[in-house]
């Protein structure tokens, strides 16, 4: 695995080589390689995320073919709206005064 450092940023590099771990699955392969997995133990495990795995792309597979429907999305706070999108709960006109006192 490579990864190249630009402008002597190591940091930025490590966290690429990081995630990049992370997504080829080495973090979890040396987890398990700490002890020792009997080989009927790696044969449930590996038939359990196979089933994982399958039921994950039936899920998607019916999300796309509109059967299921799909999760909405989380709020994110942190962000800013889109252009042109509602401003949200928090930017409501007030309230009428009623006048009584």
């Amino acid at each position: 695995m490579q990864v190249l450092v630009r402008d002597n940023n190591v940091d930025q590099a490590l966290r690429v080589l990081k995630k990049k771990m992370q997504r080829e699955g080495i973090f979890r392969e040396m987890k398990q390689r700490k002890s020792f997995e009997k080989p009927s133990e790696r044969k449930n495990r590996e038939k359990a995320e196979a089933i994982r795995r399958a039921r994950k792309a039936a899920r998607k597979q019916a999300q796309r073919d509109g059967l299921i429907a799909a999760p909405k999305p989380k709020p994110r706070p942190d962000r800013k709206p889109k252009f042109g999108a509602s401003p949200g709960p928090l930017a409501a006109p007030p309230a009428a005064d009623t006048g009584t006192r």
